[in-house]
């Protein structure tokens, strides 16, 4: 279950949704009805909720909706006519929205989080492979000294606060965890990307600006990677988003590190330099992180 909380800078209303997606509002008066959450499901409605679901909801589960404090509720078209006129009392929004319409309106709710944060995807080849790059990316995020969140099926946290999430993530859940990071002050966001810890198009709507791959792409095939990954996660990837796999670079620091020893551990290290330097950090201040860190003998 998940629920996504408006941002305190917005304002949503039914009419800007009628007005934005071009859904149908039934009452069609009800357009000034401000909603300040949006729920996928029953137990996670609280007052003033815009209650959304994949499957259908019928009249109780709407009643149940109401009294639990829902102002509105998502509907598909093909439920209108077996819904009564004045059942369940709340204004219904006849709509089926896609998923990218669905991160949208999640990211808008939440403040569009991902604008503010540092967003960096790392997909390792497995799940395991991926979690231990994310933790090795963000300890080193967190030696240049940018305060890190980590959402990982390995553990994911907000700064030093664990989150208790439940994996795979959503889309309202992964605006709901991206807007806590922002909130708690982070700098940046390492994401595992993988099955385990991404549910598909969880990502709608997400600004990613690094995206590392620890296997690297044929030649002239990044585009093509990068379009198979968002057709799958729903990612935004502009002309400004960094695509990197493990350098000759960053494998000569990677190598320099003290413990280098651990093919294993040298090739994570190597790509967590990979990915700080394609988002700009110098060579220099990556030295001096690893020397503070007494990995660089």
């Amino acid at each position: 279950m998940s629920a996504v909380s408006e941002s305190i800078m917005q304002r949503m209303t039914l009419g800007h949704l009628v007005e934005h997606y071009g859904w149908d509002l039934v009452p069609p008066f009800a357009k000034d009805v401000t909603v300040t959450s949006l729920a996928d499901d029953i137990a996670s409605v609280a007052p003033g909720a815009l209650l959304y679901s994949e499957g259908d909801l019928d009249v109780e589960a709407l009643r149940q909706a109401r009294r639990r404090g829902a102002y509105a509720a998502i509907v598909p078209d093909s439920t209108r006519a077996v819904l009564p006129d004045d059942d369940p009392d709340m204004p219904l929004l006849f709509a089926s929205p896609t998923s990218a319409e669905l991160g949208g309106l999640a990211a808008q709710m939440a403040g569009n989080p991902s604008n503010t944060l540092a967003v960096f995807a790392v997909s390792g080849g497995t799940p395991q492979e991926s979690v231990a790059i994310v933790d090795k990316l963000a300890r080193f995020l967190h030696m240049l000294g940018n305060p890190v969140g980590v959402i990982s099926v390995g553990g994911s946290y907000s700064l030093e606060r664990e989150l208790d999430l439940d994996y795979p993530l959503g889309i309202l859940d992964m605006q709901r965890t991206l807007a806590v990071c922002a909130e708690d002050g982070a700098a940046a966001v390492v994401i595992a990307l993988d099955d385990l810890t991404v549910a598909p198009h969880a990502l709608e709507a997400v600004n990613v600006d690094v995206f590392g791959s620890l296997t690297p792409a044929p030649v002239n095939a990044d585009r093509a990677v990068i379009e198979r990954m968002q057709a799958e996660y729903g990612f935004r990837a502009d002309e400004q988003m960094h695509v990197t796999s493990r350098t000759e670079e960053s494998d000569t620091l990677a190598a320099a590190a003290a413990g280098g020893d651990d093919p294993a551990e040298r090739s994570r290290l190597s790509m967590a330099i990979a990915m700080v330097l394609a988002a700009g950090v110098r060579r220099n201040n990556i030295r001096n992180a690893l020397r503070v860190a007494g990995d660089l003998g």
